[in-house]
């Protein structure tokens, strides 16, 4: 098990910044990639961002790519998503997984989190 729980989330406006956590816990953290995804009312879950276990390697939506940054803290066991240059369709529940490999695909990942809720108010 990798319990996950995100937190960062909140109402902001158009252009504003957020910087979302997903924090674990349990020693095998490291191992683990980390991907973020997010659902809006209505619409299906979609891929925002991932991550390798090591960090070094990384994938974005081309919606968010340029103005969200991944990024991870393996001493600390958490990872980040920098949200830059937020924009109303940003707004969704964005929720973290942990997997085996970095990827785009929900499949891949064995472990979800919760969800913490993002709203950009034009």
């Amino acid at each position: 098990q990798v319990p996950l729980v995100e937190s960062g989330g909140g109402l902001v406006q158009a252009g504003d910044s957020l910087r979302l956590s997903c924090a674990a816990s349990g020693r095998t953290f490291s191992n683990y990639a980390i991907g973020w995804f997010r659902q809006a009312p209505g619409k299906e879950r979609e891929f925002v961002a991932a991550i390798s276990w090591s960090g070094g390697v990384t994938y974005y939506a081309d919606s968010v790519k340029g103005r969200f940054t991944i990024s991870r803290d393996n001493a600390k066991t958490t990872v980040y998503l920098q949200m830059n240059s937020l924009k109303p369709e940003d707004t969704a529940v964005y929720c973290c997984a942990a997997g085996a490999t970095a990827s785009r695909f929900q499949n891949n990942y064995r472990y979800w989190g919760q969800g913490t809720q993002v709203t950009v108010s034009s």
